[in-house]
């Protein structure tokens, strides 16, 4: 169906009944979406205007259609809650009477307008509450009951249970002054105990209808939000419970339990959370049940409610120690939703739960007075040896053909889950310490070694996982138990991939243990080498001899042939992907940094040889998608290699290179000057593909990072390769690596000028860009204003010279404020903090601030009218700074700056913009005070405050 197009109204045109259902089927009905949106415009208007608190009631006559109904019902919620101010106060009454009257009109339905209607109801109490309306509740209690039959009364009190459920609602989303809030709150929460009875008397009454006693149940959770007593609410809680037999009310009856028991304030009402243990207590028969019957939905639930007690309650209830049997019957409840039967996700969904409650029982037990904790760890620590055994089961992994037919998705689920067991474990190690290990071991010994006992490999994995879990973060240096262990491993027929990889990760877990036990290397060296050539164990396998090279280095030297040896082959097979690659050469950078060396530069040739001709290949040949993967790939690898291969981190080494008469040569650099011809001819045909300049730009960032000054050789032909780069195509990672370079030789006068020359290129080309528009550059700019924040750190005398200008940096800054990429503006932000700090000591500085300070703090005040909260920690920085170091500068130009009205909001007034410049002015030692100053300046731009 199409109408006339509706036209844009004058403002003293009228906004008709007839008009508004028009522009409602345009909206509704009309294909074209430029006619829907001039209609919303203009519906908008209309809400807004003095005719609608007349058109509203007629859009809600009987005789229209629910959408139009619902319109009205929108248009009267918008009227009362935003323009109340416009209706006298002797026409307030009239509206109260036909409101309540429309909302029982509307009480069997359409549900989208009566909810309007009560959203509006709740508006206007809220209005009147404390002045004209005081006995507002009781009168809404007396107008929506009387009258006959049961289908009358359920449909009375449909209506009047939404007005009970959206008015606390109201009161939360209305924006209010913290003191008004707290007055409507105090006035309603003292209407409770009059409604308790009411509530409960419904939900008795045998008739009711199941809608009935639902909207009951939503009323309880809404005014339970406006912190009323618990106390109080006991008998309703009590129904609640009650309710949970009834199938269609579960899921509702749930949802009102845990949102009574997790309101944060309910620990004040401890005899009433002492009166609700038994009632959760009763729910184990139901929940026995349903677990026979697989019904996840009804243990899901039950399970919820005993964790939110438990959970939300664990120290007030520990603190009852005369009810301590009670509480512990709650946590052997909660133990055996931990161990629910089935697998997790697809037979049940309940177990993790409960993890975060043994974190929460367990700090809330080390927390107690010494007498409470020994008391209860005597109870305790045994249990959560049950714990354990409870959490390694519902690790085990399924049957092969049951996992087989898992979905990806459900396989997903259950490997976080595993990760979240993992970091339990090594969380309840705490409390039970080396015992826990030994258990553990002794489990996997009898598996391993007694015959008479059979085993699946489901039940040996979970074992190592337990292993596995608490070594990968907690330092078990000292257990007598890890010997034994690498021992058993050799034991384990490892013909399951999961099995397989579980043991590969428990030996890269051992890694720092192995660096103080040498003797253990042998054995795991073979066996991760030999498991290296199976591709699909690739990440467990290639991280775990990872980690050994990284923490056992200074052991390898004697296995160095053998590692290098066997990664070559594997690295030319290609067996693993790009990144386990990656991680292979970061390996052997540990390896040969251990080396002596004379040693490495042979070796490190031999490597690199395979890939570096490949390189060459690559580079005579046409440009093609395939050959830019492998240069990416093979760049890749030289990077890996390049960042942990440090010959300045060998133990013993330094006080041998400083006897030396004769100059070294890094190795490193060696190749880096064999190579540098064949990248920079690999650019010159790769130009403008950023991910092969990145590529070759991180090869010298990563050995910048690891040589630091021994890369000084490099430098003058680095700097120049950058300036070519970026002259033909300004690309981010050039000047990430310049600022890199800055990073390591600001100190360094000989290197240095090749750099300054540099800085002067990058800088002249980038305010080109900011000239012709850099909103497609967004990365260009970051980087920018990361490299000169840098430069001010490091070498901030560098704009002394006439080269380097300081005004291109400020306007370059000026114009990256208005970016709406956060890191830009984050970096910007940066940028000036530290500029402003150079105010004494750069002339130049000083300069730019005199002359164009008032347009900084111009974008900065309109940066902050704009803004939400993520930024303005950044941009009250800034603030900060120039409060800080220029205060008189800032003092003239900040009241400058906020002089022209309606600057940078309209609905600022000039004493609040005063008390702003007072506040900032004020602040010189505390930057958190000068951020709550913007914060508040923020919200009062926007309306908020």
């Amino acid at each position: 169906m199409s109408s006339a197009p509706v036209q844009q109204p004058s403002e003293s045109a009228e906004f008709s009944v007839e008009a508004v259902e028009t522009a409602l089927q345009q909206l509704y009905y009309d294909p074209d979406m430029a006619q829907k949106t001039v209609a919303q415009e203009w519906l908008t208007q209309a809400q807004a205007s003095p005719q609608a608190w007349r058109f509203c009631w007629a859009l809600l006559s009987p005789d229209k259609v629910p959408e139009i109904q619902f319109f009205g019902a929108s248009t009267l919620h918008t009227k009362i809650s935003r323009h109340w101010m416009d209706l006298p106060a002797e026409q307030h009454e009239s509206l109260r009477s036909q409101l309540i009257a429309q909302v029982g009109h509307f009480s069997c339905g359409p549900k989208m307008v009566l909810t309007r209607l009560c959203v509006a109801l709740a508006s206007l109490i809220l209005h009147t509450l404390l002045d004209s309306w005081t006995t507002a509740v009781p009168d809404l209690l007396r107008a929506f009951q009387g009258g006959e039959g049961s289908a009358d009364v359920d449909v009375r009190y449909q209506a009047l249970l939404e007005v009970l459920v959206v008015l606390p609602e109201e009161l939360q989303t209305r924006k209010l002054s913290a003191e008004c809030r707290a007055q409507l709150q105090s006035a309603l929460t003292r209407e409770w105990s009059s409604l308790c009875p009411l509530l409960r008397q419904i939900l008795r009454r045998e008739d009711a209808a199941g809608q009935v006693k639902e909207r009951v149940l939503r009323c309880l959770v809404s005014w339970l939000a406006l912190d009323v007593d618990l106390g109080e609410s006991e008998g309703l809680l009590q129904d609640s419970f009650t309710l949970l037999r009834e199938p269609e009310l579960f899921d509702t009856a749930v949802e009102t339990i845990v949102s009574s028991i997790s309101q944060h304030d309910s620990q004040r009402f401890a005899d009433s959370l002492l009166k609700m243990l038994p009632q959760v207590l009763a729910l184990q028969e139901q929940l026995t049940k349903a677990v026979q019957d697989r019904d996840m939905e009804t243990s899901h639930g039950i399970c919820r409610i005993a964790v939110a007690l438990g959970e939300t309650h664990c120290r007030a209830l520990l603190e009852q120690v005369d009810h301590w049997q009670g509480f512990q019957a709650l946590v052997n409840m909660i133990l055996s939703c931990t161990g629910m039967p089935g697998h997790y996700p697809v037979d049940e969904t309940s177990s993790s739960l409960t993890l975060t409650f043994w974190y929460t029982l367990q700090d809330d037990i080390m927390s107690l007075d010494t007498e409470k904790q020994t008391l209860y760890l005597q109870v305790y620590r045994p249990l959560y040896f049950q714990l354990v055994e409870v959490l390694l089961h519902k690790a085990r992994f399924p049957s092969d053909s049951d996992f087989a037919l898992w979905s990806a998705d459900d396989k997903e689920q259950f490997r976080i889950y595993r990760v979240d067991i993992s970091d339990t474990l090594m969380y309840v190690y705490e409390l039970l310490g080396p015992e826990l290990l030994r258990n553990l071991y002794d489990k996997l010994g009898v598996l391993l070694t007694d015959k008479t006992h059979s085993s699946s490999w489901q039940d040996i994995e979970a074992l190592l996982f337990g292993f596995q879990s608490i070594a990968e973060t907690v330092d078990i240096s000292y257990s007598d138990v890890i010997p034994g262990l690498l021992g058993l491993i050799p034991l384990i027929t490892a013909d399951n991939i999961h099995l397989a990889e579980t043991i590969m990760l428990t030996i890269g877990s051992l890694a720092e243990w192995l660096a103080d036990h040498p003797l253990m290397l042998p054995g795991v060296l073979r066996l991760v080498l030999q498991t290296l050539s199976n591709a699909d164990l690739s990440v467990a396998t290639v991280s775990t001899l990872k980690r050994i090279c990284r923490e056992c280095r200074h052991s390898l030297r004697p296995h160095s042939n053998d590692i290098l040896t066997t990664l070559q082959e594997v690295l030319v097979k290609q067996i693993h992907k790009s990144t386990q690659s990656m991680w292979l050469m970061q390996a052997l950078g540990y390896l040969l940094s251990s080396l002596p060396d004379e040693e490495v530069l042979g070796k490190l040739l031999s490597l690199l040889s395979p890939h570096i001709q490949q390189l060459e290949r690559l580079a005579n040949e046409m440009p093609s998608p395939a050959s830019k993967l492998s240069i990416v790939h093979i760049l890749g690898l030289l990077s890996s290699l390049f960042s942990t291969l440090d010959l300045n981190s060998q133990g013993g080494q330094e006080d041998v290179r400083a006897a030396c008469s004769q100059p070294r040569t890094n190795p490193v650099v060696v190749v880096l000057q064999q190579v540098f011809p064949l990248i920079q001819n690999l650019l010159s045909k790769w130009l403008k593909e950023a991910e092969v300049v990145k590529a070759a730009c991180a090869v010298f960032e990563k050995s910048l990072k690891t040589l630091i000054r021994d890369f000084a050789p490099l430098v003058p032909q680095l700097c120049e390769l950058i300036g070519q780069l970026f002259s033909a195509y300004p690309q981010a990672c050039a000047l990430d690596l310049t600022g890199q370079l800055v990073h390591v030789f600001a100190c360094e006068k000989e290197h240095f000028p090749p750099i300054t020359a540099l800085l002067e290129i990058v800088t002249s080309i980038t305010m080109s860009i900011f000239q012709h528009g850099a909103r497609d550059h967004p990365d260009v700019a970051d980087s920018f204003m990361q490299l000169h924040t840098q430069v001010l750190k490091r070498k901030a005398d560098v704009y002394l010279s006439e080269g380097l200008d300081i005004k291109v940096v400020f306007y370059c800054g000026i114009l990256s404020f208005k970016f709406p990429e956060t890191p830009t503006v984050k970096a910007t932000c940066s940028l000036f903090a530290e500029l402003i700090s150079h105010w004494e000591d750069v002339p130049a500085v000083r300069e730019v601030l005199q002359e164009d300070g008032l347009l900084l703090l111009q974008t900065l005040l309109e940066a902050v009218g704009g803004q939400s909260c993520t930024l303005l920690e950044l941009l009250s920085e800034v603030f900060f700074s120039m409060s800080r170091h220029c205060p008189s500068l800032l003092s003239l130009q900040l009241r400058d700056a906020l002089r022209p009205p309606g600057f940078p909001s309209a609905l600022l007034t000039p004493e609040q913009k005063e008390h702003f410049c007072q506040q900032i002015l004020r602040e010189q030692a505390s930057k958190w005070k000068v951020r709550d100053v913007v914060k508040e300046f923020s919200l009062l731009c926007r309306g908020l405050q």
